[in-house]
């Protein structure tokens, strides 16, 4: 599929709210992204390029505007549906003609395809739970543009089902309370690393202690983390600041363990490294380089510690999301109300957060070990 260019313009935030330059800044990196994207675009879509701005969150709508993008591309390159070259000049007479059967070849394609850049040739497979977001953004372009009299029939009823686990079929993934503990041993300690790790960890254990910590104690997600400032903390008053995905404050309180790793890396590591520019200089997590730390390095860094609490290879580790279930699964295994840790997590549904009380650690192990029939055996004899 074709790639847009990347604009390098600089644009400069005048922020007149309360939010740090860091928040304001993301949100308007994702807002011209979507701008961007549109222009990308035929203007008869302007209808629902307004939905999109007007009913779901940011990233959704960046995430939405992506899959039309890659839509249109493919109506371009697989089909003979359009003539035109770019996605800009695509038909409105064309879209007309659109049918559901269209939809669901679309579909089928996205599961698996190559894409031959000229120097490498790339295989590219969806999950069904990343189908089902596709054929979601295209619905709801479809909806669109039949309620707005764009197109005549709404084909959406058309639309081949895609199986998706519901959420109380999911294994819940985190660690053991356990595998917690092995996994900060291996941060303090360095045990576990490699070599090539180790001359890292030397220079960045105490930031990546924090990391951890401040992750199994609120289950932030990883954007929040990864946006948090010196000045988001308040050590007087016992609390911080963090800025949730449909951009509300939070404050959260904080605990000993919190601040007694945030003050051995405030006062050693995060001392000794300068920032490279005036926008990071508040960031609170920097890379070695003096930036603000990137949401790639995180991942890296918890795939890295909770492979080796787990025992499992590099690639076996588990994601920041991972983190946070092991934050909701640990709270509730400790007795907290589902209620007290869908505040914490910021849950819109209390339904999620039930999907960790479901999850009982060490309950298929219990299990299994009062099923010791050999062993039984053994003793009756």
């Amino acid at each position: 599929m074709a790639k847009s260019k990347v604009s390098k313009t600089e644009y400069r935030s005048h922020n007149k709210s309360d939010k740090p330059d860091n928040i304001v800044k993301k949100e308007n990196d994702i807002y011209l992204q979507c701008e961007a994207i549109q222009k990308e675009l035929p203007s008869f879509l302007r209808p629902y390029f307004t939905y999109l701005k007007g009913n779901v969150l940011p990233m959704t709508r960046l995430a939405y505007l992506h899959d039309v993008r890659f839509f249109f591309n493919y109506l371009i390159e697989e089909t003979d549906i359009t003539r035109a070259k770019v996605p800009s000049e695509i038909k409105e007479s064309e879209i007309n003609e659109i049918v559901a059967a269209d939809i669901n070849l679309y579909l089928d394609h996205c599961r698996k395809y190559i894409v031959d850049d000229g120097e490498n040739v790339t295989i590219y497979e969806n999950s069904n739970r990343s189908l089902a977001r596709k054929k979601s953004s295209i619905s709801v372009l479809f909806k669109q543009l039949y309620r707005e009299g764009i197109v005549e029939n709404n084909i959406t009823d058309g639309f081949d089902p895609i199986k998706v686990s519901k959420p109380g079929e999911r294994e819940i993934k985190a660690l053991q309370d356990d595998e917690v503990m092995i996994m900060l041993d291996a941060v303090t300690n360095g045990t576990g690393l490699t070599d090539h790790e180790r001359r890292y960890w030397e220079k960045t254990r105490l930031r990546d202690k924090a990391i951890l910590v401040i992750f199994v104690t609120y289950g932030l997600r990883l954007s929040e983390l990864q946006q948090l400032n010196v000045s988001s903390f308040n050590f007087s008053r016992g609390e911080f600041k963090i800025y949730r995905k449909r951009g509300k404050e939070s404050i959260m309180p904080l605990n000993r363990s919190v601040v007694m790793v945030l003050t051995d890396y405030l006062t050693t590591e995060r001392k000794s490294v300068t920032a490279q520019n005036t926008a990071d200089e508040d960031a609170l997590f920097l890379s070695l380089q003096g930036k603000r730390i990137t949401e790639r390095a995180i991942r890296e860094l918890v795939k890295k510690y909770t492979s080796i609490a787990m025992g499992t290879s590099r690639d076996s580790g588990y994601s920041p999301h991972k983190l946070r279930a092991t934050a909701a699964t640990s709270l509730i295994g400790r007795g907290n109300s589902i209620y007290d840790v869908q505040a914490l997590l910021d849950h819109e549904q209390v339904t999620t957060t039930q999907l960790y009380a479901r999850h009982k650690m060490n309950v298929k192990r219990d299990l299994v070990n009062d099923m010791e029939w050999e062993l039984e055996r053994k003793d009756d004899k």
